[in-house]
């Protein structure tokens, strides 16, 4: 390694570990932090984050990249450091052109936005909320106004979280998606008295769904040692290095799903970060570059294994031990097919997977709505309830289980929601893959075994954190784009099993 490129990456270690501590603040907030520290959380946030973007868009950042670069021309383009000064390279010049009061800016109105979002959605009160999603906007305008060269405002949001992917392409996707999604709900509506979930509704004793998701989340890899699993009102996960992963879920103790299954969504994206190389570890490549690939994990895990037909052969008896009572004889077959009902609701992260993309592409066609100013931020409620009404046929009863029912546009995280249904698409080509690659992988999963899928998620997936685009990695996994139709056949294979369509 080359003097200069020793350089770059202590440069670049230290500002990975100011990223880390801003989590880390980030984490506290959600989890431990009491709600008066709110105010003061807000002011250390916006300071990290002003002191981190200084440092990254400075001179000598770019100093560093150029003389890196030059240093590395003529070596293998698939080397750790020249993917490290290409992708830098790349971040580099679009954080440039944020002013960094702006950047502190951001990060203080995320900050006190969560805190609003969380009291109004208890009041289901979107005029309480109304000020901050306001300001949040405004903001992201002038964000987005720092930029040239990009088709579409909404360009500038997305390539934040799918670098390379733009809104046109993601727009054929969902159209393709939508168009199969659709007839495929009307089939299911016919048959809607085919499945019974009632064995997910009940007492529940938080005590014992705590030992279920323990012994679950175990058994992908969870391990105490490098881990934690708390408690928050939006599930999420965090890596703050390999030996360092959060993940969260909430809990209901009438409706078993929500922190089983929430907690094996969030253990999937853990186990992309605490997979990440060891040698990529405290530098930029050392998380996932493109969240639709993120969320292809996490997807993966609750629903093709959390959901599917051979991991009900352990769980059902689990949960037959653990519950009793009217559970004590609790058929695989049945809790299978009561994890897979399919039946329009208010909640996205309760949605079952047809409804699940519909949630996704109205919160896409919304953000794009907003961000083009084609609506204001006081018509959102209107605008999401005739929306709704019109993709799932039911009236929003309340702004809580509405337009507040989510984080992340209080947290400013505009250009986020298209990464879900991104990674349902990305999910479907990998696990066509796996299942070719690991023949005997049913089998492991009704005896509980899961860690032959996160092995191999780990060699093809996981260790490569940001070396390589999300297109590269899928294509060196599955020798294919990301398309729909993998997608669409499992779906379709599945619940058209379930409801015998």
């Amino acid at each position: 390694m080359t003097e200069t490129v020793t350089e770059l990456r202590r440069h670049l270690a230290e500002l990975t570990d100011l990223r880390y501590a801003a989590q880390l603040l980030q984490w506290d907030q959600q989890t431990m932090m009491p709600p008066r520290g709110a105010e003061r959380r807000a002011d250390e946030l916006a300071t990290v984050q002003r002191i981190l973007h200084e440092r990254f868009v400075s001179s000598e950042t770019g100093r560093l990249l150029d003389a890196a670069a030059d240093e590395c021309n003529g070596a293998d383009p698939d080397s750790d450091n020249a993917r490290l000064v290409s992708v830098v390279q790349r971040r580099w010049e679009k954080a440039r052109r944020v002013p960094s009061e702006l950047a502190a800016e951001l990060a203080r109105a995320a900050s006190v936005g969560q805190e609003a979002w969380i009291d109004a959605r208890a009041r289901s009160d979107f005029a309480a909320f109304l000020p901050y999603l306001r300001s949040g906007i405004e903001l992201k305008h002038r964000y987005v106004e720092c930029f040239e060269g990009f088709e579409t405002a909404y360009d500038v949001l997305l390539d934040d979280y799918e670098p390379a992917l733009r809104t046109a392409e993601v727009t054929a996707l969902f159209a393709e998606l939508k168009a199969d999604l659709v007839p495929l709900l009307a089939a299911i509506a016919e048959r809607s008295d085919a499945v019974d979930d009632s064995c997910l509704h009940g007492s529940f004793p938080l005590e014992d769904q705590r030992l279920l998701v323990t012994d679950v989340v175990g058994r992908m890899g969870f391990d105490p040692a490098s881990w934690r699993l708390d408690d928050t009102v939006h599930p999420f996960a965090m890596g703050l290095g390999s030996g360092d992963v959060r993940i969260t879920t909430r809990w209901d103790e009438t409706f078993l799903s929500m922190g089983l299954f929430g907690a094996m969504h969030e253990c999937g994206h853990g186990l992309y970060e605490a997979g990440i190389a060891s040698e990529l570890q405290r530098t930029p490549l050392g998380s996932g570059e493109a969240l639709g690939l993120h969320e292809s994990q996490s997807r993966m895990w609750e629903n093709m294994v959390g959901r599917g037909r051979p991991f009900a052969d352990y769980l059902a008896p689990k949960i037959a031990e653990l519950f009793g009572g009217s559970l004590s004889g609790l058929d695989p077959e049945g809790f299978y097919r009561a994890v897979n009902r399919v039946q329009p609701s208010f909640i996205r992260v309760e949605a079952d997977e047809v409804t699940y993309n519909l949630h996704i592409i109205l919160r896409f066609e919304l953000e794009q709505e907003l961000i083009n100013r084609e609506i204001t931020v006081d018509e959102l409620p209107e605008a999401w309830n005739e929306r709704f009404l019109s993709y799932f046929g039911l009236e929003v009863p309340d702004d809580a289980r509405g337009v507040l029912q989510d984080v992340h546009w209080a947290a400013g995280l505009f250009g986020y929601f298209p990464t879900y249904a991104i990674g349902n698409l990305v999910a479907g080509g990998l696990w066509e893959r796996v299942r070719v690659d690991l023949p005997d992988l049913d089998a492991h999963m009704s005896a509980g075994e899961l860690l032959p899928l996160r092995e191999w998620l780990r060699e093809h997936v996981h260790q490569h954190g940001a070396k390589w685009g999300a297109a590269e990695i899928l294509e060196r996994a599955t020798g294919a784009p990301i398309a729909v139709a993998p997608f669409l056949s499992y779906l379709r294979g599945k619940i058209g099993g379930v409801y015998a369509l």
